[in-house]
């Protein structure tokens, strides 16, 4: 059996949630190929997991002080070589085809009337919900990117038939934390930016991860370059994360029990929805711009405040072994088989919350 996997690398959350299930891959019986694409080669990390990867230049968006530009995103995109990229790839060796919102794999399968899964957080927005609301147009967005023919989306909470747990790359044992200490994930803002923010609160620790840090610390605080060893390692000794509202952080955070200030990026109707939805679950707050005063509030209701932990089953190792038989189970079933699987403490009243009630 030949599997080829589709991994949208504009952001770390998919190469973190598809390096887990390509580990999880690697004990199976199966050679699996791995196509990455939206952003220059030169710029990933921690690919080791993915053996000998192919790259392409994809689709990416465009992001100036932490929103998206439309017009850049349409003007910087080389849409004559994506349809070239597209066109281009034969799909007719492997026997299954999987994306994680990558588009070249998934437009590629469109074409040739091949079955493609799509896997991720975007196509939780695919299907009906109801702790997750967009509109219309942004649905229809979404749709386009990457198209799929099966869809097994990717949630906090079960909300649709359609809707799996999150994969969640657990590299570091649980510690306990350390008072007054917090991750800072905020790859959209300036570093100037955020550093001039924390500086601020002198009388807590901050590691902070960043595409533009070098290791180094400044006025107490912890710079980091991206790596996802080197994060894991830090969240488990933080006692709250600071971060975008992009989905597999928070679900790091809310693994390890960590308090969740999110922050999300302006103009992504994504990362607006996972804020509110995390806002009305209770699992986190939302600040709609970092300011000084809006920092001060979270850290001193952070103090007393009892964090949240989800407890979720090893889907990298069950959507491992759906794939490998060839994805014959229906996802509404693999959606409840996992589901059942969660085990939760305060976590089960998410599960039976008013909000899907």
């Amino acid at each position: 059996m030949r599997i080829l996997i589709g991994v949208q690398g504009t952001g770390n959350g998919h190469l973190s949630r598809c390096s887990a299930l390509a580990e999880a891959l690697a004990s199976k019986a199966v050679q699996v190929d791995y196509l990455v694409s939206g952003r220059a080669p030169e710029h990933f990390f921690d690919m080791e997991a993915f053996g000998t990867w192919q790259w392409r230049k994809g689709l990416s968006f465009a992001v100036k002080d932490g929103r998206i530009d439309l017009k850049a995103t349409v003007q910087q995109n080389d849409w004559r070589q994506f349809w070239r990229d597209v066109n281009a790839l034969d799909l007719s060796p492997y026997d299954l085809v999987v994306t994680d919102y990558e588009p070249v794999i998934a437009w590629a399968a469109k074409r040739q009337g091949k079955r493609c899964i799509g896997m991720g957080r975007q196509y939780a927005f695919m299907g009906k919900t109801k702790s997750l609301q967009l509109p219309w147009m942004y649905q229809q967005m979404l749709r386009w990117f990457a198209p799929a023919t099966d869809i097994v989306g990717m949630h906090w909470i079960s909300d649709g038939a359609h809707i799996v747990p999150p994969i969640v790359h657990q590299r570091v044992a649980a510690q306990q934390p350390e008072v007054g200490h917090y991750l800072v994930y905020l790859p959209f803002e300036s570093l100037l930016s955020v550093h001039r923010l924390l500086v601020k609160f002198p009388q807590y620790s901050f590691s902070v991860f960043h595409p533009e840090a070098k290791r180094q610390r400044i006025a107490g605080i912890e710079y980091y370059p991206p790596s996802r060893l080197r994060f894991a390692e830090q969240i488990v000794r933080a006692a709250g994360v600071i971060s975008n509202a992009g989905f597999e952080t928070s679900c790091e955070a809310l693994t390890y029990g960590k308090k969740l200030l999110v922050r999300p990026l302006a103009g992504q109707f994504e990362q607006l929805a996972n804020a509110r939805c995390l806002e009305e679950l209770g699992l986190a707050t939302q600040l709609t711009s970092l300011t000084e005063q809006g920092l001060a509030d979270w850290f001193a209701t952070a103090a007393t405040a009892e964090a949240q932990q989800c407890y979720w089953p090893d889907v990298a190792e069950a959507l491992a072994q759906w794939l490998t038989s060839g994805a014959q189970e229906s996802v509404a079933e693999l959606s409840r088989r996992l589901w059942k699987r969660a085990e939760v403490d305060n976590y089960r009243a998410l599960l039976r919350s008013e909000l899907l009630a």
